[in-house]
């Protein structure tokens, strides 16, 4: 099945239904290398739609004069920006849970405006696989949520063995998995571990369920061939145990009711209790045997060091974060640059997860010169509605972006999965040719008829209603400007090079220009605002929009 064939499928599945940097010398024994190669248009758009909310010809301009390398090397160097400090000067609302409304904006705010857009897409691919969501246990901790995204934000070029102790210790995901509250076993009070974040944490958040090799393909048995399970009930119970004893930081016991759990401790690492804690023997991975007798810290660290130096953990985070950000189907060569950079970022330290991104973003796979069928991925729903507004200056009379209701729409919102297993499998693969090929399309298991049908008519809504030209725009309306494009609605052609130069780098096959065309002729050329509207919405709905190169 060539690109083109995928592409064709991919798109008629999901839309069908709905009807300068660089160089240096090297010592002086030699000139230097020559300077990163020119980048054009189109290939500022590929990268800023793998590494941001969506490209935009100010940032694809500033990609052309700094060069790849430098461009991300910059966005790396950007402080992050935060939601909870927003949250903590909201005045206090009748039910906490209102608030994830405003954590929603501020998500949305970061994500479209911010200037840290590479930080802020890292930690959104992180919160789709170490996840927490507000629907279910954290419906009443907007303030524990926002700090979790936070959290994610800030260690994104981080150590990975960092991040994974900061998630382990958040209350957001001690309420999330559980672990908050997890006490020792107890046979009196038929009280024994939960073993809930002990097999995600293995599942899900760094390992998998099978061992293995560094690109990414199964290790099997030398003798029955089948694969290698990481880890069995008895690793499960020994983190379990490992993981006992840590609650709310700042209360007066243990497991107190919510009324006693201040605001400030939704924000704050847990803290141990070393009466609830197992101190006994702990069986962990790779046969490591944790002695009895420690503390709930040293058991912690002892294991999650334990996690960390597995071998897996590369590979596995490498094609978690790859399939986030630029292909659904990477090569086992591309799996394995990205986790030998995880394994060392060439300065002798693992965990580098900025060279991890970096690897991820530079690679020539992430890139080819050669059309390959398993090139890119299909954008998630929420990146196809955050590119458009980015592009066209998207913005509310009221000043911010009240869309809390964006999982009911889009089929998946800012910490809002359903599960844990966030809102689609890694291993998804459609009935058909893209199973029958051993490829998989993570994001088409939300395209279902109904999602697609919701997302096509927004869509609608927001080209021909949400924009400028609404004099009856509410304020918590997000609208955008299609000023310039009513400027050269007379010239249809002109018109139409506007809004692919704005959401597709200018790259846009005669097919999808035809059908245009066809359209806006029908458009008397007063209608300037119709026309417009009607250029964006063939665009922003057309499958090559929606396949991500």
């Amino acid at each position: 099945m060539n690109r083109t064939r995928l592409v064709s499928l991919l798109a008629s599945m999901m839309l069908g239904i709905a009807g300068c940097g660089g160089g240096g010398g090297d010592g002086g024994s030699g000139p230097p290398p020559p300077p990163p190669p020119p980048v054009t248009k189109a290939e500022a758009y590929q990268l800023l739609n793998q590494a941001t909310f969506g490209a935009t010809e100010a940032e694809a301009s500033r990609v052309i004069a700094m060069r790849r390398e430098a461009w991300i090397d910059d966005q790396m160097n950007r402080p992050p920006s935060l939601q909870l400090p927003h949250m903590l000067q909201l005045p206090p609302p009748q039910f906490m849970a209102q608030l994830h409304n405003d954590r929603v904006d501020v998500w949305f705010r970061n994500s479209v405006n911010g200037g840290d857009q590479l930080r802020q897409r890292v930690a959104f691919a992180l919160s789709e696989i170490m996840v927490v969501s507000q629907l279910g246990a954290l419906q009443g901790r907007p303030f524990a949520v926002a700090d979790y995204y936070d959290m994610l934000a800030r260690n994104a070029f981080g150590n990975y063995r960092d991040l994974i102790e900061e998630v382990t210790l958040h209350p957001a995901m001690g309420v999330y998995l559980s672990m908050l509250g997890n006490e020792k076993p107890d046979p009196v009070r038929n009280i024994r571990p939960d073993e809930n974040y002990a097999r995600e944490l293995m599942q899900l958040f760094s390992i998998g369920l099978v061992e293995l090799n560094v690109d990414g393909t199964l290790r099997r048995d030398p003798v029955s061939n089948e694969p290698i399970p990481t880890y069995d009930q008895s690793i499960i119970e020994g983190f379990a145990h490992v993981f006992t004893g840590w609650t709310w930081a700042g209360v007066a016991q243990f497991d107190p009711p919510d009324f006693l759990v201040p605001q400030s401790s939704q924000h704050f690492p847990m803290q141990l209790w070393d009466d609830f804690h197992d101190d006994g023997e702990k069986k962990l991975l790779n046969g490591t045997v944790l002695p009895a007798g420690q503390s709930g810290e040293q058991d912690l660290s002892d294991a999650l060091d334990n996690v960390f130096n597995h071998p897996n953990v590369g590979p596995f985070m490498a094609i978690r974060l790859i399939q986030r950000l630029t292909a659904s189907n990477p090569s086992p060569g591309y799996v394995r640059r990205v986790a030998e950079a995880f394994n060392d970022n060439g300065a002798g330290v693992r965990g580098d997860m900025g060279a991890v991104v970096k690897a991820i973003l530079m690679d020539a796979e992430a890139r080819p010169d050669l059309a390959m069928e398993i090139d890119g991925k299909l954008k998630e729903p929420l990146l196809r509605l955050t590119q458009l507004w980015r592009a066209y200056d998207a913005q509310s009379n009221g000043g911010g972006y009240p869309f809390g209701f964006a999982y009911v729409l889009l089929g998946q919102g800012p910490l809002q999965s359903p599960s844990v297993f966030n809102f689609f499998s890694p291993f998804y693969a459609p009935p058909g040719e893209i199973r029958d090929s051993s490829l998989v399309a993570p994001e088409l298991e939300i395209a279902t008829e109904y999602n697609n049908t919701l997302f096509t008519n927004y869509m609608f809504f927001q080209a021909f209603a949400l924009n400028h030209t609404n004099p009856d725009l509410e304020d918590n309306q997000i609208y955008i400007d299609i000023r310039e494009e009513m400027d050269a609605a007379a010239d249809i052609d002109a018109l139409i090079d506007i809004v692919a130069g704005k959401l597709l780098g200018g790259e846009i096959t005669d097919t999808l220009r035809t059908e245009i065309r066809g359209m806006v002729e029908r458009i008397p050329e007063t209608e300037t605002a119709l026309r417009a509207a009607e250029a964006i919405f063939f665009v922003v709905t057309s499958p090559e929009y929606a396949y991500q190169r």
